[in-house]
């Protein structure tokens, strides 16, 4: 076996994890550059020369091969047009979000429950006036099941205690409720198969306000398609399929880990929000 330095296990990590590995599939390593062994095929005994009485030796009759296994993540996905349709079914008839929690911890239609840890649903009160949207789980929120709980929860915490709200009195969930691998952007497909769940959990918690947090969330809950520099700031009008609420579109925390001149901007959607919750409901 070959000795590698400390060093060089050091770097080869530090590479994988900038690279978005943050998890193993398996106890042990596999070579996928390795040849893979040529399986011998079976071959049948030739038939004997016919010659002066003997009649031969007949061929043994073709021996069935025996069916290959195929793992779980090889078999072919429900084709996204068919997975909207059934996610749209489905959500529809929750009659409550215990009720959408359990139909989405059974859903097969999004190919990222099959890599993610578990379900990210919800955390907070169902029953605040303002519910916070972001886009999809990280690695923190995926190992504990709810959502914005690393270093972007922990800014949001920030932000919402700046306008005297905590998690007892406001709503937060995302679009997408499983970690797409490695951390990267959700597909658009995958994003289609999720947004009648989460249009119903907005629908069945009944806000008065829905924050949007960052781009991806305004654009695919509000259907704009301008970024959220241009579309933060304001109130949009929101059909929750009962009725119409106020949406605002801020910068989602992540973003203003990376841009801290962003919270300047952020400070003063705040206050438009800190102010619209001032008023009777």
């Amino acid at each position: 076996m070959t000795n590698f330095s400390p060093s060089y296990i050091r770097d080869l990590l530090a590479l994988h994890v900038e690279a978005g590995v943050d998890a193993a599939l398996g106890d042990a390593p596999v070579n996928r550059f390795a040849a893979v062994p040529a399986v011998p095929r079976p071959v049948s005994p030739a038939p004997a020369l016919d010659r002066p009485g003997h009649r031969g030796t007949p061929a043994e009759p073709n021996t069935p091969r025996p069916a290959l296994s195929v793992p779980a993540s090889m078999i072919a996905a429900q084709a996204p047009d068919e997975a909207v349709m059934a996610a749209r079914e489905l959500a529809r008839t929750a009659a409550s979000l215990d009720e959408l929690r359990a139909m989405l911890e059974t859903f097969e239609g999004c190919p990222l429950k099959r890599t993610a840890t578990r379900l990210v649903f919800a955390d907070g009160n169902p029953r605040a006036r303002i519910m916070f949207v972001g886009e999809a789980p990280g690695r923190d929120e995926d190992i504990q099941g709810l959502p914005f709980v690393g270093r972007s929860g922990r800014l949001l915490d920030l932000m919402m205690a700046a306008i005297g709200l905590d998690r007892g009195s406001a709503y937060i969930g995302n679009v997408v409720p499983w970690r797409p691998p490695g951390n990267r952007t959700p597909t658009p497909q995958e994003t289609a198969i999720c947004l009648p769940f989460i249009r119903r959990q907005i629908e069945l918690a009944n806000p008065d306000f829905l924050i949007c947090l960052g781009g991806p969330s305004a654009q695919t809950l509000l259907g704009v398609t301008e970024g959220i520099t241009k579309i933060r700031g304001r109130f949009h009008p929101y059909d929750t399929g009962s009725r119409t609420i106020r949406a605002m579109p801020t910068f989602h925390p992540a973003y203003l880990l990376r841009t801290p001149l962003g919270k300047r901007l952020v400070w003063r959607d705040l206050l438009e929000i800190e102010a619209a919750l001032a008023q009777p409901a």
